[in-house]
């Protein structure tokens, strides 16, 4: 998330990251979002960068019936070829402890629901503005046995060719529809350790804190999210991840035994590209370019040429996915 207006995003957590399993939680100690102390003038007066407001749009039609029965409504979930097609929530009016444990047992309706609903980490910013978009979008959801929530995403690291068919995320914000295409497949732990320094830089932990990791406003922190996946991946990637990508990680569980979790990492199609063509070079073919693509292509071509005469520990059962609070 881009910092406007003096707000500072820390990255943070628990003294140490141990679970009981996946039934049980990731404990963390959120430091969350902190404003910097305002800036006075000589009078005492407080003086802060104000940055023009965004009017905020109408909600699509679809999301706004959602948001009407449910406030914790932040978009909906699709991941085409699976069963995964979900509202989206996001706790922020619990205490810290609660906020990302709140639907791990509820329904979309507040009801007890073992399979609970999918939730966003409460972190995240993900509304209108999408200048503050955190980074790294973090959802989490139950691995049931019935394929509801993102049980049926294990089909991924049962079958690895099955990513090839289904490359593809569509996630949408209560006001915007977006598309994600897949580069990462990882199975991690659920575990991390940071030596008892609550404001310890997650890249200094012991494991891969990804859940401490959604706020990517640096090239360095950035870069290290996206080589630990590359590093943990399961698929030979063929897609590229830059600097100034949206990113995009389901979590679910993995294994009770090593509170092991199974991450799905994809990134925001940029302008231009096309699944068709993303689509292509994930089977193995060539990325077609777009009409736009060729034109600068042919631009460049002529003036390149006018330079020249005067460049699985498997589980069927279900296992509740926590989150960092998870999960």
């Amino acid at each position: 998330m881009k910092k406007q207006n003096h707000i500072l995003v820390a990255l943070l957590a628990a003294t140490s990251i141990l679970a009981s399993g996946c039934a049980g939680e990731i404990e963390q100690n959120p430091i969350g979002l902190e404003e910097e102390p305002s800036q006075t003038d000589e009078q005492g007066e407080e003086t802060t960068e104000t940055a023009t407001e965004e009017k905020e749009p109408d909600m699509l039609a679809s999301q706004k019936k959602l948001y009407d029965q449910n406030k914790d409504t932040i978009g909906w979930i699709e991941v085409p070829g699976t069963n995964v097609d979900n509202v989206i929530v996001q706790k922020k009016d619990e205490p810290e402890d609660a906020k990302n444990t709140y639907y791990l047992d509820k329904d979309f309706s507040h009801q007890k629901f073992r399979a609970g609903t999918v939730f966003m980490d409460y972190r995240d910013v993900f509304s209108y503005q999408e200048d503050r978009f955190s980074e790294n979008i973090v959802l989490y959801g139950h691995n049931m046995a019935d394929n509801t929530m993102f049980g049926s995403l294990r089909r991924y690291r049962q079958d690895l060719e099955f990513y090839k068919e289904a490359p593809f995320i569509k996630l949408s914000s209560n006001y915007k529809e977006y598309d994600y295409v897949i580069f990462g497949l990882v199975i991690t732990s659920g575990d991390a350790d940071n030596g008892g320094d609550i404001y310890a830089d997650p890249m200094t932990w012991t494991g891969f804190p990804y859940w401490n990791m959604e706020e990517l406003d640096d090239k360095t922190h950035f870069d290290y999210y996206v080589n630990t996946v590359e590093s943990l991946n399961m698929i030979d990637n063929v897609i590229d991840v830059a600097y100034g990508d949206q990113l995009l990680t389901l979590s679910t569980c993995y294994s009770d035994e090593d509170n092991s979790r199974f991450l799905i990492v994809a990134r925001q199609l940029r302008d231009g590209e096309t699944e068709a063509s993303l689509k292509k070079l994930i089977e193995g073919g060539v990325a077609e370019t777009t009409s736009d693509e060729e034109e600068d292509d042919a631009e460049n071509s002529k003036t390149t040429t006018k330079k020249q005469t005067t460049e699985d520990a498997d589980t069927d059962e279900e296992i509740e996915d926590t989150t960092e609070s998870e999960e």
